[in-house]
Formats: structure tokens, C-alpha cells, sequence
């Protein structure tokens, strides 16, 4: 039998918490009520929490384990809530890694949506050919990993119907997503099948701002507003798991509300 040993500078209350951070309610605060202690942690994730690096495996094991529980248990079909234009919040607040300044500029003569992967058709598509995708509109929640929300109108085309166009094999497992500042992000097929799962063309019936992700961003209102990448300039079918900015950083993967 192995003895799991508390290491200097480990507080067994904080990694707990931090563990807890990784999940959305009410999954966080049923396990808050159940991890008592590191050795209900080390059960869970098979880890002894010998060192520092053992510390910070135990999170990612949690991660994983939330990421499944998560993919098992939300519906990929179940719709989020569409709400009235008078819910729009106006402004809609600029959130991202750095300031709005600094927000990329791409010049809609040249830009080109470059298209890889498991698909029939590679060709690159220009922002007019994008525009004359038919176009749906959802006004939906953006809920912020930080803890804050808005809502806002949203317009474009579905992404399972450019699928359709290009001949993706949506027997893939994900689509990988490249933006122009270097961004980058991973979504499971089910997730880019989604009836609500929008290649995001306007904001309030008027062409996305850059400070919204101009020309084009993925809108999924079933996820956080980290799975949701603005500035889209590459998408590639895959059953490569390429992670993404924040997953790679430890976010939960799947990130679904």
C-alpha cells in the first residue's frame, strides 16, 4: 500500500479549491462538498501528490475527468436560451488577452478562409462568398470563464451547413480553428454540428467590429466565451486534438455551460 504524503507548500484546502475552479455549477459544489481531502483527490485521479509537478498532474487529472463527465452528461442537441433584442447589452463589452488596441486589423480585400483537413473542397473562401452563406440569427448569452455575462445579437451562417458546402466528413472527431492574432482552438464535431453553432458574420445586423472579431468569429452560446475564437482566419477537419491558447494553459477542454 502506498502512503500519499501532504509536500511542503501544498495547502490540501487550496488545491482542492483550485480544482473546484475548473468546473461549472452545480458540478463545482458537489465536489467541493465531497473533496475533503488530497486523498480523495489522489483516489479520483490515481496521482500521489508527492511534488509540486504530482500537485499540478492532480488538476490536470480533474480537468480530464471534468471534460468527460461533462461531454457524457450536456446534450449536444439541447439548445441554449434565445432571448428579446431588448435584452441586448449595449455596449457589449471587448474581452480578450490583450487590450482593444491591440485587436488584430485584417484587411477584408484579401482576406481568404483557409479551409484543411478531411474535407472534398480545400479552396480558400473570400468574406463575399462567406457573406452569401445563408444567414441565421441568435440572440444569446456570452458567459465569461471570469464570471461575468451579455448578450448579444448575433448574425451569420451555420457552421454544419458550411460543412455541408465544403464536404467535411463529419465522422471527424474535431475542427481546429486558427485566428489571426495567433489564437487558436478545438471544438469536437458534435459541438460544430449544433444547430446553434454560428460562423458569425455581424453583430446587431450590422458587420462584426473588430473589437468583436471582424471578419469572422465562431459563435457557440453552449460554451464559454474562451471555446468561442474571434478572428478566424483558418479551420481544419481533424481527428488530431490540436488544444487551443487556454486549454493548453489548463482550461477545461471541452468548456460547455
Amino acid at each position: 500500500m502506498r502512503i500519499r504524503k501532504l509536500i511542503p507548500g501544498v495547502d490540501a484546502n487550496l488545491l482542492i479549491k483550485d480544482a473546484g475552479k475548473l468546473m461549472q455549477d452545480p458540478m463545482r459544489r458537489s465536489f467541493l462538498r465531497g473533496a475533503a481531502s488530497l486523498g480523495a483527490l489522489a483516489f479520483l485521479t490515481g496521482c500521489d501528490i508527492i511534488d509540486g509537478d504530482a500537485a499540478e498532474g492532480v488538476l490536470r487529472k480533474i480537468s480530464e475527468l471534468i471534460d468527460g463527465a461533462q461531454a457524457a452528461l450536456v446534450s449536444r442537441t439541447k439548445l441554449a436560451p434565445t432571448l428579446k433584442e431588448s435584452d441586448i447589452t449595449r455596449p457589449f463589452p471587448f474581452n480578450a488577452y490583450y487590450t482593444e488596441d491591440e485587436a488584430p486589423a485584417v484587411d477584408p480585400a484579401t482576406y481568404r478562409l483557409e479551409v484543411s483537413g478531411l474535407v472534398d473542397n480545400k479552396k480558400p473562401w473570400t468574406l463575399d462568398e462567406l457573406h452569401a452563406l445563408p444567414e441565421v440569427s441568435q440572440i444569446t448569452r456570452h458567459v465569461c470563464v471570469e464570471g461575468w455575462s451579455a448578450i448579444g445579437s448575433w448574425q451569420g451562417a451555420q457552421l454544419s451547413e458550411f460543412l455541408k458546402r465544403i464536404g467535411a466528413d463529419t465522422r471527424a472527431k474535431y475542427i481546429w480553428f486558427k485566428c489571426a492574432e495567433g489564437y487558436t482552438n478545438t471544438i469536437d464535431m458534435p459541438t460544430a454540428l449544433h444547430p446553434q453553432t454560428q460562423m458569425t458574420f455581424k453583430f446587431d445586423n450590422k458587420i462584426l467590429p473588430r473589437a468583436y472579431g471582424f471578419p469572422m468569429k465562431i459563435r457557440m452560446p453552449t460554451k464559454l466565451g474562451y471555446k468561442n475564437p474571434k478572428y478566424v482566419v483558418a479551420m481544419e477537419v481533424t481527428n488530431t486534438d490540436h488544444g487551443g491558447y487556454w486549454e493548453n494553459q489548463g482550461y477545461n477542454w471541452f468548456g460547455g455551460l
